[in-house]
């Protein structure tokens, strides 16, 4: 893990983010990107080419400026920061800038969002879960020091989770936190009993170096999986949650919703995604 991209808007969570992502970097020598994009309204966009260029000079020079006082900071001694700024908040744009920088990680804050707007429009952090094709990791709260020691796997698993698992196994090891295997089980047309759910832990973990430690696994009861998630964090005192997620987008993100987009807006705890 060399890349680390954090988006900064300069607010709390942001800082968050970038104190998670600055502790991960010096771990492993990565170097982390700044990104900030510039909020342009169409009221810029509609004025003369000439006065454009003057507002988005003094949008930029501004955003600099807080860049530097973002870096100045305690956290971020000894680590290697390149600022970018875009001009328009086009959350697409993140996975964009990932793939020119080959970035490995994408660290982001979260305030979450809830009712019927966090369903229909969601936070930005979602839209960025959910178009991302590398690793995201949503931090929701300040913390000392990221150092996680328990780190619960949520999946179904089945086989095509397999390198998402192997990712989430190589990040866990290199802070040799325990890794918990979580199956939810929720009562729908999908429901498992112990027996069949067991076996197919089982044969997914006989595909792994994991072996089939009845202390790191739990089946969880619960009335829908982001619940069942969260409840089985708290109850095995997990300070970190790893999924592996489709990722959806369209009609489908409204039919079928995202489990990954759900913990990303309501879990406590760093969330940790990484695409199928």
């Amino acid at each position: 893990m060399k890349k680390i991209i954090v988006p900064i808007d300069f607010s709390d969570h942001s800082d968050y983010a970038l104190r998670v992502a600055a502790d991960i970097a010096r771990k492993n020598k990565a170097q982390l990107y700044l990104l900030h994009m510039l909020d342009i309204s169409e009221q810029l966009i509609s004025i003369t080419e000439a006065t454009k260029r003057r507002e988005l000079m003094f949008f930029m020079q501004l955003a600099t400026k807080r860049f530097e006082e973002f870096v100045e900071r305690d956290y971020m001694k000894g680590i290697k920061s390149t600022p970018i700024i875009k001009h328009f908040k086009v959350f697409e744009e993140i996975d964009n800038v990932a793939k020119e920088v080959k970035a490995d990680l994408i660290v982001m804050g979260s305030q979450g969002a809830s009712g019927m707007k966090g369903y229909f429009v969601g936070s930005n952090t979602e839209k960025v879960v959910r178009t991302s094709d590398i690793p995201v990791l949503v931090v929701k709260s300040k913390t000392k020091e990221f150092h996680p020691k328990t780190i619960v796997f949520a999946s179904n698993f089945d086989i095509e989770n397999l390198n998402a698992f192997k990712n989430i196994k190589q990040f866990a090891d290199s802070y040799k936190a325990s890794l918990k295997m979580v199956y939810i089980n929720t009562p729908n047309v999908n429901f498992k009993n112990t027996l069949e759910i067991r076996e197919q832990m089982r044969l997914f973990l006989n595909k792994t170096s994991i072996s089939n430690n009845s202390e790191d696994i739990l089946i969880f009861n619960d009335y829908s999986v982001p619940d069942g998630i969260i409840n089985a964090a708290e109850w095995l005192q997990a300070d970190m949650i790893a999924i592996p997620t489709h990722g959806r987008k369209g009609i489908n993100k409204l039919l079928a919703g995202s489990v990954g987009e759900d913990l990303a807006n309501t879990s406590q705890i760093p969330v940790l995604t990484v695409k199928i």
